[in-house]
């Protein structure tokens, strides 16, 4: 545990998800597979869509309709209905279509193999303050076995905006009826996690299990509160 700026008093926290609480590599991988074969199977016309022709799309949505980009399963769908629109198919077969393959994703982005170390440090901050999780991403806590440990779920889209915008931050703070200098966020990224949480008030703890050298990170903008290499070093701050 490394300190950057005096610590404060920590009356709640709320955390990242992916690659805060659990490895979110391989989880992603298989997603993306599993979803484009899917996409690929389920009608003829989309048996030569390749991965290129998706992110195509993904980059005209986020051209076309930037507020969507905020929401990511949203983004993702838009995506999907404009490649099979492209490839030829109505409207209607369209919407059903994403509706499918959607499925195939929901069900591989949150099989993660969630490891003990979190289960037993969100367990025991659980008793001791209030958690919060704050994501960008699609994965479901429910699903995942670890939704009880907190008190809410914001996300990004049904929520605000992705951090590092205010939106979900403020909301943080107000359901907590917390002063933001009272909770801490921990997460792994530089600029939505720990930028985002310093620039609206929050104290920040960046995770950082890959050893990365926070002085020569390209993406640092801020400092921490403080750098953590294991989740379980939280268990000592309360």
């Amino acid at each position: 545990m490394h300190f950057y700026r005096p610590p404060g008093k920590i009356r709640a926290m709320t955390f990242d998800l992916d690659d805060t609480l659990y490895d979110n590599g391989d989880v992603i991988l298989t997603t993306v597979r599993k979803t484009h074969q899917a996409l690929q199977q389920w009608h003829p016309a989309l048996a030569g869509v390749t991965v290129s022709d998706y992110e195509a799309a993904r980059d005209r949505v986020k051209r076309e309709e930037p507020e969507a980009v905020h929401d990511v399963t949203l983004w993702r769908e838009k995506a999907l209905f404009r490649v099979m629109l492209k490839a030829g198919l109505p409207h209607e077969t369209c919407h059903q279509g994403v509706s499918e393959v959607m499925s195939v994703f929901a069900r591989w982005r949150s099989d993660v193999e969630m490891p003990d170390a979190t289960h037993r440090t969100l367990g025991y901050l659980a008793e001791r303050i209030p958690l919060v999780a704050i994501t960008n991403g699609n994965a479901e806590p429910e699903k995942m076995g670890i939704a009880g440990y907190f008190r809410f779920i914001l996300r990004a889209g049904p929520d605000g905006r992705a951090k590092p915008a205010q939106d979900m931050y403020r909301l943080a703070a107000e359901r907590l009826q917390l002063p933001a200098t009272e909770i801490l966020h921990i997460g792994d990224d530089l600029t939505t996690d720990v930028a985002g949480a310093i620039a609206n008030g929050f104290q920040s703890c960046w995770i950082n299990p890959g050893d990365r050298d926070l002085m020569t990170a390209p993406d640092a903008r801020l400092l921490p509160h403080l750098e953590i290499s294991r989740l379980d070093s939280l268990m000592t701050l309360v």
